[in-house]
């Protein structure tokens, strides 16, 4: 049965410390049995059939009491569950109920982090708008991306830091090598947008942008196959990649717009049912 370390009152007057849940790059994967806190041990074994409710419990609990804040990011899986005496199982069913309550976002590549929950109302209005409006949707989604995103390109050739230059290279790379993987292509699609949205600096944008992660990911899976979708979207990336490096934000306007101009053509072939373009790639410059 899966173990679980929480605080237990020590008899003497020190009084407990709480479970660090934060990533650091300093943490080893000591067993849990081992920590404590001087003389006195801090946590103590619990046995219970549902676990993760008890990890939940404990982030939540860490956030309200501003131990963990909004854009701290969680220790990997693996070592989240040694510190925490329990399965990666129990990890995994904490993490995916910690998302549906909006207090933490987890990216392929890019770990689990704490949110500040703004976003989480609007996706789950989004994901009500798909499901009644499923027509509409798409069209809808493309004129709110070229009202946002060119913008936010524009703002981001300004204000981009190094780690987010870094973040964008390493999603153009995952996608150059992933045009026949469609998970990894995808995810690392939705990375590269996020993480312009990041460097703007703005919390209001990006949870904007965190809020239609869901509606961009059907999106991204509904027109990946439609024939030199990625191959295309490549080309745009690279633009915009290569304005932000250039500091320059008109060049990432413009090459945000195309690139939107892109998706939404690839959209309304795959709704049309082609798998086709007559247009031939365009080529990198």
């Amino acid at each position: 049965m899966d173990r679980m370390l929480v605080p237990q009152t020590p008899s003497r007057i020190h009084p407990p410390q709480p479970l660090d849940l934060r990533y650091s790059s300093q943490t080893s994967a000591v067993s849990p049995e081992l920590v404590g806190a001087g003389d006195f041990p801090v946590y103590k074994v619990v046995r219970t059939s549902r676990l993760y409710e008890q990890i939940v419990q404990q982030i939540e609990e860490s956030v309200l009491n501003g131990s963990l804040k909004p854009g701290d990011q969680l220790p990997a899986e693996r070592e989240l569950a040694q510190r925490l005496g329990v399965s990666r199982t129990a990890v995994r069913e904490a993490v995916k109920a910690l998302r549906e309550k909006g207090l933490v976002e987890a990216y392929s590549g890019r770990g689990t982090s704490i949110t500040d929950g703004t976003s989480h109302a609007a996706r789950q209005s989004f994901d009500l708008m798909v499901k009644i409006g499923q027509r509409e949707t798409s069209a809808h989604l493309a004129e709110l991306r070229l009202i946002l995103e060119p913008g936010i390109a524009a703002l981001a050739a300004e204000r981009a830091e190094e780690e987010h230059l870094a973040a964008m290279r390493e999603a153009v790379t995952v996608m150059d090598r992933s045009e026949k993987d469609p998970a990894a292509y995808i995810e690392a699609d939705l990375d590269f947008h996020l993480a312009l949205a990041e460097a703007v600096a703005n919390p209001l944008i990006l949870s904007l942008i965190d809020s239609i992660v869901g509606l961009l990911r059907e999106q991204r899976i509904k027109i990946f196959n439609v024939e030199g979708g990625p191959q295309r979207g490549q080309v745009h990336h690279k633009r915009i990649l290569d304005a932000m490096e250039h500091r320059n934000p008109g060049m990432a306007r413009s090459a945000m717009s195309a690139h939107l101009e892109q998706v939404r053509q690839d959209s309304q072939h795959s709704a049309n049912g082609k798998n086709s373009m007559k247009s031939k790639p365009a080529r990198s410059k």
